[in-house]
């Protein structure tokens, strides 16, 4: 049998969302094919050929689009087809591991071997039955779900979210019929799908709900990945090191870490047990696990819980946090009734450098990120509005204690609408543990902001742009008109704010013209604007539409 594939369950909570496992194509035959037509046999139907990133992307988005003609609002599509994704592709591999194991002992019955399997799918659970289900296919969807979640309690604890599939005024029959029949024309198995491409594709498309989720803040759920690229190089996470992200959202910033070793030749695998995740929303948290499972990624805990009321990850030995290598988020921007009244008395210490201002708790996460630091090794970065750079009173005292404390490494201002939900030019702040010696006591001030591609209603930072921003911060030096090391002693000069223009100013473009030729120009352009103004006048009145 090949490998034993046995689930170890996690240690933690029982009521919190659990550790996730991998539907591995690495432990897989590449040649394995569908069992034999019977009760667990695939469809024929489904093809069984690899699919390229571009093909399975088309494909899964057609399938998004028949949502279109459903009362499901569009801003609420990504509750539906992430989990019916989810659910085909655990059904599939499901169906392969039949396979190998008919391969190995003959024409079985997989309820006799269960260890075959990495998820157990109940009897009349599969996918395949809610195809051949005549009536009643949101009920039968549910049901399905609900019992495979209950069938794996360690791994698979509410990860398919809490979307209404029962409720017939939104989804009729025959729109799940068409999603469910679309979703089957394609093979999501190991053999056809590789995690890496099954990955690729569900990021595609959580990316595509964000476009369509703007009105709904959708970035909150998700950060632009060429941001999430140059958050994790500035941090350079190492193998084997812990990674914590107290925003998860949908888990790009845990893949990106991931990515980031593995982009460096080193073994991903070193990262599972040590990759740690806390997420409110209860949809978006179920999306994070199933993006990390397709993903590949083993071993790892997602909480659905109040970062900043109820932290889940704790010490026991210290009473305190429990503490990681790189901790990294993308938190609401100036969150309002986050906590204050718990910090007041926060059990876990974690309001040490001041207590943030009731309406806005972008210092909060700040703090617990900064209590979630290890020692030595420690560092994170976060993404933060630009007024928390310069906002007085209680921030104010925070931002002092934190610089006085040295944790400040760098900050980073990017350019305006490049992120989802926003129009503001947000920031990125890098704080360490323990500097370097040759830091100690300086803070690297960059100005990002004319870094951009501009699009229709969305400017971008291309990934080039973004390997230009982690190149200033690991060089430390000033670059003229983009990046300034600034002394601990200038900081206090300027009443201790991060206020990016205070430190580094935008360059005077060298076509600004002199004086003379611009009112010149002015002129001659105000001329031309009164004589189109006089033609205009002259067309509506002949026209009779002036008197």
């Amino acid at each position: 049998m090949a490998k034993g594939y046995r689930l170890v369950p996690s240690s933690v909570d029982e009521t919190r969302d659990q550790t996730s496992h991998r539907l591995s194509d690495s432990a897989r035959p590449s040649d394995a094919v569908p069992p034999a037509p019977r009760k667990n046999a695939a469809s024929k139907a489904e093809a069984n050929m690899p699919l390229t990133l571009q093909q399975l992307k088309s494909h899964l988005w057609s399938c998004a689009e028949i949502l279109r003609g459903s009362a499901v609002d569009r801003t609420d599509w990504k509750a539906y087809i992430l989990p019916l994704l989810f659910f085909k592709r655990i059904c599939d591999v499901w169906d392969e591991e039949t396979a190998e194991a008919a391969e190995l002992f003959g024409d079985v019955d997989p309820v006799d071997f269960p260890e075959v399997h990495r998820f157990s799918v109940p009897e009349g659970c599969h996918w395949r039955d809610v195809r051949e289900t005549p009536a009643n296919i949101g009920a039968a969807l549910s049901h399905a779900m609900r019992e495979i979640e209950r069938a794996n309690p360690d791994t698979l604890y509410r990860v398919f979210g809490a979307a209404d599939w029962g409720n017939r005024e939104m989804l009729t029959d025959e729109i799940l019929k068409d999603l469910v029949e679309g979703l089957s024309g394609v093979s999501l198995g190991n053999a056809s799908v590789g995690s890496d491409i099954l990955g690729d594709a569900y990021e595609y498309l959580i990316g595509k709900f964000a476009d369509i989720t703007k009105r709904k803040k959708a970035g909150e759920f998700y950060t632009p990945r060429s941001v999430v690229r140059m958050m994790v190089d500035i941090l350079d996470p190492k193998e084997g090191e812990s990674i914590y992200d107290p925003a998860t959202g949908t888990g790009g910033m845990l893949l990106g870490a991931i990515e980031h070793v593995e982009r460096a030749g080193g073994d991903p695998r070193t990262f599972f047990g040590k990759i740690y995740g806390q997420e409110k929303n209860l949809t978006t948290s179920s999306i994070a696990r199933m993006n990390l499972v397709l993903h590949g990624v083993e071993d790892f805990q997602i909480v659905r819980e109040d970062t900043l009321r109820n932290p889940a990850f704790t010490d026991s030995s210290t009473g305190g946090l429990a503490t990681f290598d790189c901790v990294i988020a993308n938190p609401p921007f100036s969150l309002k009734e986050w906590g204050r009244e718990v910090w007041e008395a926060d059990p876990w210490g974690r309001a040490a450098y001041g207590l943030p201002p009731k309406s806005y708790g972008d210092y909060a996460w700040v703090q617990h990120m900064v209590a979630s630091m290890a020692a030595g090794t420690g560092r994170m970065a976060v993404v933060l509005p630009q007024g928390a750079l310069f906002r007085k009173a209680a921030e104010g005292r925070i931002r002092q204690a934190l610089l006085e404390r040295d944790l400040v490494e760098a900050v980073i201002g990017l350019a305006p609408n490049v992120f989802y939900g926003t129009g503001l030019a947000p920031a990125v702040m890098i704080l360490r543990r323990t500097k370097p010696p040759e830091r100690k006591g300086k803070v690297l001030i960059v100005d990002a902001s004319s870094l951009l591609r501009k699009g229709r209603a969305q400017n971008f930072l291309d990934p080039e742009q973004a390997g230009q921003i982690v190149a200033w911060v690991r060089a430390f030096e000033d670059v003229e008109d983009r990046a300034k090391v600034v002394t601990l002693g200038e900081i206090e000069t300027e009443d201790w704010t991060l206020n990016i223009s205070r430190y580094v100013l935008p360059p005077i473009g060298g076509d600004i013209p002199p004086l003379p030729e611009a009112v010149a120009a002015f002129k001659e352009a105000l001329a031309e604007c009164r004589a189109a103004e006089d033609h205009l006048r002259e067309v509506l009145t002949e026209g009779g539409w002036l008197a």
